[in-house]
């Protein structure tokens, strides 16, 4: 099985960097993997809601430990998602394309973590629908 049918198979997960702007991807992919049947945490510091959900500042804050924890930020703020996600025992990634740079996947693997770095969970969503459909 591949990493990304096992995260798939998860059925916790955090997207860091959802927002409440319906044309950006982190909208679009906390609300596919919500719509998926998946149980899903946003994570954005600046936000507090999102489609009825509260949205948590940080990763340690989120009330259950997310199995994966998709990452729609610049590569900038990436590494650290790395580490926070280390720390905190969280050893699945999907660096979704744009968050996928070299230096946020070394970080990543340097970390010991499984890292999907280049599919786009919404593609796999459509793709895997057989897998999505018996979280």
């Amino acid at each position: 099985m591949t990493h990304v049918e096992t995260m798939l198979q998860a059925k916790n997960w955090a997207v860091v960097g959802a927002t409440d702007n319906t044309e950006k991807f982190g909208y679009k992919i906390f609300k596919a993997l919500k719509e998926a049947g998946y149980s899903v945490y946003p994570v954005n510091p600046g936000i507090t809601e999102i489609l009825g959900d509260t949205c948590y500042p940080a990763l340690k804050d989120l009330p259950v430990r997310p199995e994966v924890v998709n990452v729609v930020v610049p590569p900038k703020v990436g590494e650290q998602i790395m580490n926070n996600c280390s720390e905190l025992g969280i050893k699945n990634v999907w660096l979704q394309p744009g968050a996928n740079a070299a230096n946020v996947v070394a970080a990543a693997n340097n970390l010991g973590l499984t890292v999907v770095d280049q599919n786009c969970i919404l593609v796999e969503l459509r793709n895997h629908k057989e897998i999505c459909t018996s979280v």
